[in-house]
């Protein structure tokens, strides 16, 4: 038993695809969206400390580097099945649990388990690090379609992919990152101009703009 396992193991995140089953003219792996969400965490975080949060900022590292790595096992399963049902959402996330467990107990050394329970399990919860990650991750997700829709990708799921990910970085503008983001880094990305990127304005106008009024 030791660390080889792990770590070897990590290079099938740079194999796994992101939206499987899908055209893409980018594709993305696992390992590049941890990265991707990591950078995005660490500005959110930022934020929150100039508006006078304390930040965990080892919990935030752990979490967004951490967030998907048990995918290793499953693989990266669509979005909109993912999200199809709450109920189907707790099975997948009891499945990726045992399955990480199963493999902290085969191949982490004794002394360093309780570590990786608590880096390999589901890192969004209600802690300021955790909403952090929440949003994080939709961050790169809404990225990663728009840049497809932007270069006319004709597959609709990036359409619904773009839609979910903005519903749910609005439910975090409590968050001052999260305002932050949608006063001054949203209309710099719905500024750019291209063909049905008035479509995409308009399904941002539709969700934000009767908050706002």
């Amino acid at each position: 038993m030791g660390m080889h396992q792990y770590l070897s193991g990590l290079n099938e995140l740079e194999m796994i695809s992101r939206a499987p089953g899908y055209f893409k003219y980018q594709p993305h792996s696992v390992a590049a969206h941890s990265w991707k969400v990591t950078q995005a965490a660490q500005f959110l975080g930022d934020l929150e400390e100039l508006n006078g949060n304390e930040v965990n900022w080892r919990m935030v590292y752990e979490k967004a580097l951490n967030h998907d790595i048990s995918e290793r096992f499953i693989g990266d399963i669509r979005t909109p099945v993912k999200y199809a049902s709450p109920v189907l959402r707790e099975m997948l996330a009891d499945v990726e649990d045992n399955l990480s467990d199963n493999f902290i107990e085969a191949e982490i050394p004794v002394e360093l388990q309780a570590i990786y329970k608590r880096r390999l399990h589901e890192g969004k919860d209600d802690t300021l690090e955790g909403r952090i990650l929440s949003v994080a991750d939709k961050i790169d997700l809404l990225y990663e379609a728009y840049e497809e829709l932007q270069k006319g990708n004709p597959e609709r799921v990036f359409v619904e992919i773009y839609r979910e990910s903005l519903k749910t970085i609005h439910e975090f503008r409590d968050m001052p990152s999260v305002a932050y983001f949608i006063r001054e880094v949203l209309p710099e990305l719905l500024n750019e101009q291209f063909p049905g990127s008035d479509r995409l304005k308009k399904i941002y106008i539709d969700m934000y703009m009767p908050t706002n009024k």
